[in-house]
């Protein structure tokens, strides 16, 4: 059996070491000169900064993505922070104007009556999770804290690059539910480019090709079903293929189904899909500005909404004796003509974030359009199969639920793979 991948990124290469240790001989196809799309490592000035998704793997050594690798023998090694994250509250602490508060401690900022609604709500709604309403429609009904909101802001900017009114209240849960059962993040050594890196020895060592700067141009249906790809003007037949660019430039790329009234229909939901944009700061620190390698919240900033120093689990991604400061905001559709307002904002938040810190910025980062954050934001997912027998879809433009960025690529592909492989 012959599987074509269209895209190099994370989705498509866990995808083709799945299927090449399943006996089938898969051949990838890559547009840019590189594997890895946004998730891969470039070096600045010494320091490995990420093309996309943060050094960070949301749910660490024993999540879905952690697990995934080592299921096809990816030689990763994924270190958890001790503290999986805080957030920083600035309010007259002594000599300094904020205090850092650990996560599982949120509700201990809040009244003792607010407290003890927030525990219930969260057992119940555990049982029984929110389908009517988003993120924060669902905290406007039930807790009356203005920290919280800003909180849910916060954690939705960082986790998925939307507000919290932008997700649907049962991902959400969802996604609380896949913490408690896999835990918190952590930091692969050799940052995003060694989980890459690695995937492409494995589809390598399993015989698979891979090949860069050759784009496919064409996906070919004949009677409903997937049977190649063109590349370059040239034809290349498959029994199966994987497309890891998502279902708007999937349905692109597809031809001779305009007619199919399911295909249709596939179209009109590809439509509403839509993707997430991101600024994330990239800062060069002669000192730790955060001295732990979980997240720090921001709450109460006006743009950013996370920062992580992965620096703190693996000193190589910076010149010696220096740290790495990546720092997360999220970017409103209708904010994205005035990117350089928000990126100004954004550093206005990091001054105030770490007052008299030595650092300086290393590069700015936005992510929209053709180079999203995800190319369909949590909660719009519309699955990993399409009309065409034969394609799928996988990557973050088909994220399993409640799956925080690469923890849900990997769900999608591990629905993928049960869909191709028990059939």
């Amino acid at each position: 059996m012959k599987a074509i991948v269209i895209g190099a990124g994370l989705g498509g290469l866990l995808s083709a070491a799945k299927l090449s240790g399943s006996g089938y001989d898969v051949e990838i196809f890559e547009r840019l000169p590189m594997t890895g799309g946004r998730f891969t490592n470039i070096e600045v000035k010494g320091y490995q900064l990420t093309t996309g998704a943060l050094h960070m793997i949301p749910h660490g050594p024993t999540g879905p993505l952690a697990q995934l690798l080592g299921e096809v023998g990816a030689d990763i090694t994924i270190e958890r922070a001790e503290g999986m994250a805080f957030m920083r509250i600035f309010e007259d602490v002594g000599d300094t104007i904020y205090k850092d508060v650990p996560f599982a401690k949120f509700g201990k900022v809040f009244s003792i009556w607010n407290r003890i609604k927030l525990a219930i709500l969260m057992i119940t709604t555990r049982k029984n999770p929110p389908k009517d309403c988003n993120f924060a429609e669902w905290l406007s009904r039930h807790l009356n804290e203005p920290l919280a909101h800003q909180m849910a802001d916060s954690f939705c900017g960082w986790a998925l690059s939307l507000t919290a009114e932008d997700v649907p209240a049962e991902e959400v849960f969802e996604i609380f539910e896949n913490t408690y059962r896999y835990g918190g993040p952590g930091v692969p050594i050799g940052g995003c480019k060694a989980v890459t890196d690695a995937l492409a020895d494995v589809v390598r060592n399993n015989g698979g090709v891979i090949h860069t700067e050759k784009e496919v141009t064409e996906i070919i249906a004949e009677n409903g079903k997937a049977s190649g790809v063109i590349v370059n003007g040239k034809e290349h037949t498959a029994d199966l293929i994987i497309s890891n660019i998502g279902h708007h430039y999937t349905s692109d790329l597809c031809r001779g189904m305009e007619t199919d009234a399911e295909y249709r229909k596939y179209l009109d939901r590809v439509k509403v899909v839509k993707p997430s944009a991101g600024v994330k700061i990239c800062l060069a620190a002669n000192e730790p500005l955060i001295g732990h390698g979980g997240v720090l919240f921001t709450p109460s900033a006006r743009r950013v909404n996370g920062i992580n120093e992965v620096t703190n689990i693996d000193p190589n991604l910076a010149p010696q004796g220096k740290h790495l400061v990546m720092a997360h905001q999220t970017t409103k559709w209708d904010r994205i003509p005035y990117l350089e307002d928000e990126i100004d904002l954004g550093l206005k938040d990091l001054e105030e974030i770490f007052p008299g810190k030595d650092y300086e910025v290393l590069l700015t980062q936005s992510y929209y359009n053709g180079w999203p954050v995800n190319r369909s934001s949590s909660g719009s997912d519309i699955g990993n199969t399409t009309p065409i027998e034969g394609l799928y879809v996988v990557g973050d433009g088909a994220k399993g639920k409640g799956g925080i960025e690469v923890e849900g690529i990997a769900l999608g592909v591990k629905n993928t793979m049960n869909l191709i492989l028990e059939n």
